[in-house]
């Protein structure tokens, strides 16, 4: 297992080295320290399958298009993956994206740790950075008191528009909490959220 994941952590560096801070290799050892935070709650996933799936989660992601030079299929068979384990991690991966609050329906207890380490990521002290850098590789606007956070949207019209950066909050990052699906994600993400509400409390009172 140690040699496999050793491989992919290798083959992913330079992928992620691409990306803004918002979603680099610190991104990714973040949500490997969550992951393995949750896998010891819960002592029936794979971990093999964990580990890979978050390793690789962000490599086709689709805010990076114009980045994308290989797949992930491509990257688990060059590391000598069986189909079984290339299989279930891309279950696993497929369960992690927000989309818009359009995100796939989870199917293993795998895909449900990788999701919750994921958005413990996208929440808390280090969640406000992560939303301000991508904002700021972006162009946003640090906030705008005349939008309104959208609701019901579809995946295409969450990503098509480019809010600034306060609004995506209030479309995503203050849900999250709610959308915990392990104990221990839930649990981790209290306090996390407790601290993005008093951001945003402070945040407006010195705008006004």
């Amino acid at each position: 297992m140690q040699e496999m994941i050793a491989k992919c952590r290798t083959e992913v560096e330079g992928i992620y080295k691409k990306f803004d801070a918002s979603h680099d290799l610190d991104h990714i050892d973040r949500v490997m320290k969550n992951a393995e935070k949750i896998l010891t709650a819960e002592p029936s996933a794979d971990e093999l399958v964990v580990r890979l799936a978050v390793l690789l989660h962000d490599v086709e992601d689709a805010k990076y298009e114009e980045m994308h030079e290989v797949t992930t299929i491509e990257l688990l068979e060059k590391i000598g993956a069986t189909q079984q384990i290339a299989n279930n991690v891309m279950s696993a991966i497929e369960s992690v994206s927000f989309s818009g609050g359009n995100a796939k329906d989870i199917t293993s207890i795998e895909g449900a740790i990788v999701r919750d380490a994921d958005r413990l990521d996208a929440i808390g002290a280090v969640g406000i950075a992560r939303a301000f850098a991508f904002g700021g590789a972006r162009g946003r606007k640090l906030y705008d008191q005349q939008e309104e956070a959208r609701k019901d949207m579809s995946e295409s019209e969450y990503r098509k528009k480019e809010t600034s950066t306060v609004t995506h909050f209030h479309e995503k990052l203050l849900l999250l909490c709610e959308l915990m699906v392990t104990k221990e994600g839930v649990r981790l993400a209290q306090e996390r959220h407790e601290f993005m509400v008093q951001f945003l409390h402070q945040l407006k009172l010195e705008i006004e």
